[in-house]
């Protein structure tokens, strides 16, 4: 037996096909621009040139990230201008890793070493910013630990709970009795140290998680952790069993780093301020660069 369609069922169903092929021929909108146009004497900024670029801007907010990129990018363009209107030929080099300098980046770079220049930093401006910041060329300090680590998953709230828990009392048992710390870092460490008592030999700066070696520094010579330390792996009871504050450093064995560092932060205002004296004579519409309205060198 044949069935026949419908006519009413067939006119819904031509009425739908219709609907849905003219849907189909529009024309979808256009998304949101996020930026207004931006551009540098009337060279255009594209925004796909934007979005390439935030790649390389590490920031809190991914607007944060946008707008850094924007404004890269107009220096670059900047730059680029400047190199093009001094008749600046590409000379371009090749990295130590393999890679080779493109000619725009070769002309704003030489740009660059031809308008900026910065004097060496003297022997005695080297003293006097030592002596001035004494805390600052300081040698690590050492210490020498112990910890009962108990490891729990970070995702899993309730036995993160139950650990620290677990972990308070540990604190409490050994704050009365401190010399049951090896014997309770044996018992319930999870670390390969509990074998040891918990012990982690001398540490210094970097061979711990930023969390312990926060702990480390607060605390004094001789003490136990008032609290469970939480890092990623769960939380630490800490004995610190002694301590080597770290001593000034002689000026002889910063000088050439200490050298390096004053010219480096010279080079970088010097091209800051040169930039600004380029955005101040510029049309730069969409954005605004920092430090563009008062283009002086210092």
């Amino acid at each position: 037996m044949v069935t026949l369609l419908d006519n009413t069922t067939a006119n819904a169903n031509s009425e739908s096909l219709k609907h849905e092929t003219q849907l189909d021929a529009q024309v979808p909108k256009k998304a949101t621009q996020l930026f207004g146009e931006i551009s540098v004497n009337g060279i255009v900024i594209e925004e796909s040139e934007i979005l390439h670029e935030t790649q390389n801007h590490a920031a809190s907010t991914p607007g944060d990230a946008l707008q850094a990129a924007a404004k890269a990018l107009v220096i670059r363009e900047l730059l680029w201008q400047e190199a093009i209107n001094q008749g600046i030929e590409p000379c371009s080099e090749d990295f130590p890793d393999g890679r080779h300098e493109t000619d725009k980046d070769a002309v704003i770079r030489q740009l660059i070493e031809q308008e900026v220049t910065v004097p060496d930093a003297t022997e005695s401006e080297c003293r006097r910013y030592f002596e001035l910041n004494q805390s600052r060329f300081r040698s690590d300090p050492i210490f020498e630990a112990r910890h009962i680590l108990l490891t729990c998953s970070q995702d899993d709230k309730e036995a993160r709970a139950s650990t620290l828990v677990f972990a308070k009392d540990l604190t409490v048992q050994l704050s009365r009795d401190p010399d049951r710390f090896g014997e309770l870092a044996e018992q319930f460490s999870d670390c390969p140290s509990g074998k040891v008592g918990g012990n982690l030999g001398q540490l210094t700066k970097g061979t711990t998680v930023a969390e312990f070696e926060s702990a480390l520094l607060k605390m004094r010579e001789g003490t136990l952790s008032s609290n469970p330390v939480e890092s990623r792996f769960g939380y630490h009871i800490i004995a610190l069993d002694r301590r080597v504050d770290g001593d000034i450093l002689p000026f002889r064995a910063v000088e050439s780093r200490l050298k390096a560092w004053l010219e480096a932060s010279s080079w970088s205002k010097a091209v800051s301020q040169y930039i600004g004296i380029l955005a101040g004579l510029a049309n730069i519409e969409g954005i605004t660069l920092n430090g563009a309205d008062t283009p002086l060198v210092q």
